[in-house]
């Protein structure tokens, strides 16, 4: 029996899921640890919170750190729920977590939501290297859920950036510029922020705060 999108979305819907998008794995994608059998993904978000955002100047913040985790946290449970559902059609799934490194030096992921979730019609690649979604800007955590359900695929966004330059004014590691974001001086900063107390990761925000979709 051919799944819809609609039924996914709905199962979704019951937790309060933000975007969602659909769509097709490209075949060039390398994914760590999994072979490529999953043709489809479902990328989903949560909403950052604009109060939390509002506490970052020009470092991560401790109640930033908490949220970011917490939203990470709610990604992987949603989808580990959406894995569950998908199996009981009998289809397969598997979940890429939320924020999880398995490339230290290239400090990459199993995969990059970034480019799944544009592949799912869920935004454009902004200046910042981050995803951009028409409503939300970069304030959305992303999480993927792999797939061989032959759904119906989203509409790419086809936009950019256009004249806003609000991350580049305010990138403490001043690594973006209107070429895109230089990553290996922007680890660098954020190898600074993880050694404040209580901070402990590789995290900023600074940028996402400003990428408020209202440019």
């Amino acid at each position: 029996m051919a799944r819809t999108k609609e039924e996914i979305k709905q199962f979704l819907n019951r937790f309060g899921v933000g975007p969602i998008g659909f769509g097709e794995v490209p075949g060039d994608v390398t994914l760590y640890e999994i072979q490529n059998q999953f043709p489809r993904v479902v990328v989903f978000g949560y909403p950052l919170s604009a109060s939390v955002l509002a506490t970052i100047k020009d470092r991560p913040t401790l109640i930033y750190k908490h949220h970011y985790k917490t939203v990470n946290w709610l990604l992987d449970q949603t989808a580990y729920h959406l894995v569950r559902f998908i199996e009981e059609w009998g289809s397969q799934a598997v979940a890429i977590p939320a924020s999880q490194v398995v490339d230290w030096k290239e400090q990459k992921g199993h995969v990059s939501h970034r480019l799944l979730a544009h592949e799912a019609g869920l935004g454009f690649i902004g200046r910042s290297g981050l995803l951009v979604h028409p409503q939300h800007g970069a304030q959305v955590r992303y999480v993927s859920v792999l797939t061989d359900v032959d759904f119906e695929l989203s509409k790419k966004i086809d936009a950019n950036c256009g004249t806003c330059k609000k991350c580049i004014e305010v990138c403490p590691a001043h690594a973006i510029s209107e070429d895109g974001v230089d990553i290996l001086r922007c680890y660098e900063k954020l190898n600074e922020f993880a050694k404040i107390r209580g901070i402990g990761q590789h995290i900023c925000g600074v940028c996402v705060k400003v990428c408020d979709g209202k440019n």
